[in-house]
C-alpha cells in the first residue's frame, strides 16, 4: 500500500494529459479549421455593396431609406 497514491497519480496525470491533447486537436481540426475555411470562402466572394443595396431595398436600414 506504500506509494499507491503516487503510482496512481502518475497514471492518471498521463491519461488526463493525453485526453486533453486529443480533445484539443479534435476541436482544432474538426471545428476551428473548417470554420476558418468557410469564413474565408464566404468573404472571398462577398460583395458588401450588393448586400447593402439588398438590405436597403428591403427597408432594413433606417439610416438609408429605400429608393
Amino acid at each position: 500500500m506504500r506509494r499507491l497514491l503516487a503510482r496512481r497519480m502518475k497514471f492518471h496525470l498521463l491519461g488526463a494529459f493525453l485526453v486533453s491533447v486529443g480533445c484539443a486537436s479534435l476541436y482544432k481540426f474538426g471545428v476551428a479549421e473548417p470554420r476558418k475555411r468557410a469564413y474565408a470562402e464566404f468573404y472571398r466572394n462577398y460583395d458588401p455593396m450588393k448586400d447593402f443595396e439588398a438590405m436597403r431595398a428591403a427597408g432594413v436600414l433606417e439610416s438609408a431609406p429605400p429608393k
